[in-house]
């Protein structure tokens, strides 16, 4: 299992709420699947997931004095955890 998958957690005042409720975010690899993330998930952490979410950020256009470029896009998987598992960070 490669534990490269998960990059880092997402902490953010809407993905700490969703934590209140055994609900958790992640930036991941943008090639990582649904089964992946579950399975990493479970091992790196020792917890039973009970759903998996993913979405992929869009890029947003920056500028820096007269450049012009893009922020870089990621993955984002919200994983729901079954009652009675927890994650610390």
């Amino acid at each position: 299992m490669n534990f490269d998958i998960i990059k880092a957690p997402v902490i953010t005042e809407k993905s700490q709420a969703l934590a209140a409720n055994n609900t958790y975010v992640f930036k991941v690899d943008k090639k990582a699947n649904k089964t992946q993330i579950k399975q990493t998930i479970e091992k790196k952490f020792g917890v039973k997931v009970k759903s998996v979410n993913t979405l992929n950020t869009k890029t947003k256009n920056r500028r820096v004095g007269r450049y012009t470029g893009k922020t870089g896009g990621y993955k984002k998987a919200i994983v729901s955890l079954m009652e009675g598992s927890k994650i610390e960070f």
